[in-house]
Order: structure tokens, then C-alpha cells, then sequence
């Protein structure tokens, strides 16, 4: 790729993803405050979104989504999902004809329920569009501890390019082309792991954890085969890994929110207090109307977004679901064309839980 690589967004993970860039390439951060901007510039750092850690000198911040974009050979969105595209469509304009956009957002439009490339498909059509998802918590990946993720792009050629541009020596990157179950999964970890957040708030152990993590995977599983994302997605970085290091890390902001919400915080409050985004709260309604739109039933999203809407209490919850008719554990992994189907065979979405 000749030009720079542009990262719109200067919270942790797109501030992480923007020093992993400027390793390799010249880089540009576009962060809406000036005061972050210059803070980067003077003294590479972001103290307000990753404190504690020194950015690389050649890592430049700018204010202007124009000068950040022009002759960028990769685009990287690190915005969160309900102002995606509202920033989408005022850089458009600067957007190269065929400059790939790669979206670092785990959640939902909104309404639309639409996922992140499929905005980018409208509003920057004709771009290849891709995501970045996997088991990577901002703080450990900017520290160098040794972390692997995902680049999921329909285009080959372009997802190994973006792979050469981002991969390091702690930073593993492999691609993979199903783009549609590796957005999925990004979106549905997110909400479960606020479901993850209220078990340990509510002071259960690690067996309702276990079970917890365990049959949120299936709704994940169910949802990216009737989406027709491929199966093996489930089982990879962006799917299972993603999924156990939301769920089970202090430093997941999703995990967070649902651990207080456990604690008996109300969710206005949590919320308030936060510097950053938690995608799952944004992200649980929409996810539940895109599932029911695919005939797939999702009893743990389906609690969360109870509890976020105030339509339920964390007290209820656990015998809502535990509660459930009694059923066989694979059954709708089979029909889904898992288990003991025919390898690759989908025969419906799957149902229960």
C-alpha cells in the first residue's frame, strides 16, 4: 500500500490499533478534541483513553477528518456504532475511490439494526469493507503482551494487505473472509458479556459462568449460521475467543457495566461515569430484533435487553432462564447444521436454549 493508514477515533482500542500502525507505517489519528490531539502530538500520549502508556513518536493527530483521510491507502473506523455513520458520511467526500475501510466497532446501527460494513456498503459504496475483531483488551495489547486477532475481509488480496500493515511482533493476525459471522459474533460477545457482568455482580460462581458462557456461544452459533456467516467462525478468535475474554476480563467494559448492574447500580449511573463506550448496551435491543428476524431465539441477549430497557430486574433473570422448558443440549446446534448433521448442511436456524 503507498500512503498512510487513517484511524478515526482516539478512545483506547482505536488509539491501541493507531501505535500498532505507526510501527510499521506512517499513521494519523483523527480525535475530535483538540486537547487529545495535542497531547499526542507533544507528548505521545492519550492519558484521558489508555493512560500510562507512551505512543510512538511518528504517530501524528489531527482534528480534520479531511486531512486524516486524503491519500490514506487503509482507513480504519474506531468510532463507536451509533456515530459510525454519522462520521462515515462527512469523510466521505475525502475517501480515496477504492480505499478499503476497516471497521474496529462491535455493535449495531440502531433502528436499522444494520451492521458496520453494511453502512460502509451505503454510504462509501464501492470501497472494500472489512472488520478487526478478536480477544484484544486496548490496555494489554498497547503493553505488548502477545495478543492475536482477526481481519475479516470478502477481499483476499486487500485482508492480507491490512494484515502486513497491523501485524507485530506481540500482535498476531490472521484473515478470514467471513466477514458477516465475524461482525455477529463481535456484536452478540458484547451483549453477553454484560449477562457475564451481572452473574459475578450478583456473586455467582464460576459454574453459572461456565454455563453462561457456554449457551451464549450457541445464541452466538445460531445467529451467524442464519445470517449465512460460516460455522467455524464460532469456534475462532472473533467467536469463542472474543466471547471468553469479554465475558471473563475485569478490563471489558461491557463486563463492567453488567457487573455493577449486578452490584445494584442503576444503568443511567454506571453509564454516566463511563469515559468510554460499552457497545453491548447500544447494541442488545438491536441485536434481539435481528435474531428474531433470522427465526432465531436468543433467551440470554433476550434477558439483556430486558434489564437494559428496564423491563425486568437482575433478580429476575436467573429463574427466567433457568426456568425454561427442559430440553436436549444440541438440539439446535443440529438443526442448524451442526452436531451430527452433514459437515457445511444448514437446514434452519435453530430454536430454544
Amino acid at each position: 500500500m503507498v500512503g498512510h493508514v487513517a484511524v478515526i477515533g482516539a478512545g483506547s482500542w482505536g488509539t491501541t490499533v493507531a501505535a500498532v500502525a505507526a510501527l510499521r507505517c506512517d499513521t494519523v489519528l483523527w480525535a475530535r478534541r483538540p486537547a487529545l490531539v495535542d497531547q499526542v502530538n507533544r507528548h505521545h500520549c492519550n492519558s484521558v483513553y489508555l493512560p500510562g502508556r507512551t505512543l510512538p513518536s511518528s504517530l501524528v493527530a489531527t482534528g480534520s477528518l479531511a486531512g486524516a483521510v486524503s491519500g490514506a491507502s487503509l482507513v480504519v473506523m474506531a468510532v463507536p456504532s451509533h456515530g459510525f455513520r454519522g462520521v462515515l458520511r462527512e469523510l466521505a467526500p475525502h475517501l480515496g475511490s477504492t480505499t478499503p475501510v476497516l471497521s474496529l466497532a462491535k455493535g449495531l446501527e440502531r433502528d436499522s439494526n444494520r451492521r458496520m460494513t453494511e453502512i460502509v456498503a451505503q454510504e462509501v459504496p464501492g470501497r472494500p469493507a472489512g472488520v478487526l475483531s478478536g480477544p484484544n483488551l486496548a490496555r494489554e495489547v498497547a503493553a505488548g503482551q502477545p495478543a492475536a486477532t482477526v481481519v475479516a475481509m470478502t477481499d483476499q488480496a486487500v485482508a492480507v494487505r491490512v494484515q502486513q500493515l497491523l501485524v507485530t511482533d506481540t500482535f498476531r493476525i490472521y484473515t478470514n473472509p467471513d466477514v458477516v459471522g465475524c461482525e455477529v459474533a463481535g456484536v452478540t460477545k458484547n451483549v453477553l458479556a454484560i449477562a457475564a457482568g451481572i452473574s459475578a455482580g450478583l456473586g455467582m460462581g464460576d459454574s453459572s459462568m461456565a454455563a453462561l458462557i457456554t449457551r451464549g456461544l450457541v445464541e452466538l452459533g445460531r445467529l451467524v449460521v442464519a445470517m449465512g456467516g460460516d460455522r467455524s467462525t464460532v469456534a475462532s478468535l472473533a467467536g469463542v475467543g472474543d466471547l471468553v475474554a469479554t465475558c471473563t476480563s475485569p478490563l471489558s467494559r461491557n463486563r463492567t457495566v453488567g457487573v455493577q448492574i449486578g452490584q445494584g447500580r442503576a444503568l443511567a449511573e454506571v453509564v454516566g461515569d463511563m469515559r468510554m463506550v460499552a457497545e453491548g448496551v447500544k447494541s442488545a435491543r438491536p441485536l434481539v430484533d435481528l435474531a428474531a428476524s433470522h427465526g432465531v431465539e436468543m433467551p440470554i441477549a433476550e434477558q439483556v435487553a430486558a434489564v437494559v430497557e428496564g423491563r425486568t430486574t437482575v433478580a429476575d433473570v436467573t429463574s427466567a432462564l433457568m426456568l425454561r422448558s427442559a430440553k436436549p443440549e444440541f438440539r439446535g446446534l443440529q438443526r442448524a447444521g451442526w452436531g451430527t448433521g452433514s459437515p457445511g448442511t444448514v437446514t434452519g436456524s435453530g430454536s430454544g436454549g
